[in-house]
């Protein structure tokens, strides 16, 4: 259950962002707070304190234009994101479990290299849009 509209927001930009086939979604911050019901204030409150770097998001503001929600996935960023859904118990330790030693074996492993960065980006896409399934 959503507990405030920072929440509604973040859910319904990482449910828009596990539906898109790129490695980034539009966001026009006043049709968000349309949708949501909400300031776009608030709408650029959560761009600003949980679609940060260190969660694995990069987001580029478009002043006018609206702006992008962009996942450049690294090793890194794959354990700091597992960290954040943990923390909000949106998956348990085990399934997090399961995603380190996929990413471990997609970047860290002898024939990483032969995987390019867009199919391990699809590949953990497709593991955080089945366990949002269940």
């Amino acid at each position: 259950m959503v507990s405030n509209k920072a929440d509604t927001i973040e859910e319904y930009i990482l449910k828009k962002l596990s539906e898109c086939t790129g490695r980034s979604i539009e966001v026009k911050r006043t049709e968000l707070a349309d949708v949501v019901n909400c300031a776009p204030s608030q709408v650029s409150y959560v761009l600003s304190t949980r679609f940060t770097h260190d969660k694995g998001f990069r987001v580029e503001s478009q002043r006018g234009l609206g702006g992008y929600i962009n996942t450049d996935t690294t090793f890194e960023m794959i354990h700091d994101m597992l960290e954040f859904l943990i923390n909000r118990r949106l998956i348990t330790r085990r399934e997090a479990e399961i995603v380190v030693q996929t990413a471990y074996a997609l970047y860290k492993s002898e024939k990483a290299e032969e995987i390019s960065p867009e199919e391990r980006t699809r590949i953990l896409r497709t593991m955080f849009i089945t366990m949002s399934n269940f």
